[in-house]
């Protein structure tokens, strides 16, 4: 299982962002999804998931600012990211799990700074 996510940057507080997560390695389209950040100095945190059926949920943190999404045909998860603020600044990881085990991806660095 490799997942690989793109999509990071420097934005200023307001702005928005899209990530991205290709997934290879296994059978995609009934996995669920999860997206985790991990700021400097805290623990890592769930931030949303999408199931194979397009269910999804969110942390209370970012409700209505970002969405999750999925593309089964191109094996990948979106994590669009708007009104964003500078407490949104971290790693952001994806993940997923199988067979009792988590995989996640190096992750990619998202800032909002002014």
């Amino acid at each position: 299982v490799n997942l690989v996510e793109s999509g990071g940057g420097l934005v200023q507080p307001g702005g928005s962002l899209t990530l991205s997560c290709v997934a290879s390695g296994l059978f995609f389209s009934f996995r669920t999804m999860y997206w985790y950040r991990q700021a400097p100095g805290k623990e890592r945190e769930w931030v949303a998931s999408v199931t194979g059926g397009d269910s999804t949920n969110y942390a209370d943190s970012v409700k209505g600012r970002f969405t999750i999404s999925r593309d089964n045909a191109k094996r990948t998860s979106y994590l669009q990211m708007n009104s964003l603020k500078p407490e949104d600044t971290a790693v952001y990881y994806c993940n997923l799990k199988h067979g009792g085990l988590d995989y996640w991806g190096r992750g990619t660095q998202v800032t909002v700074s002014s």
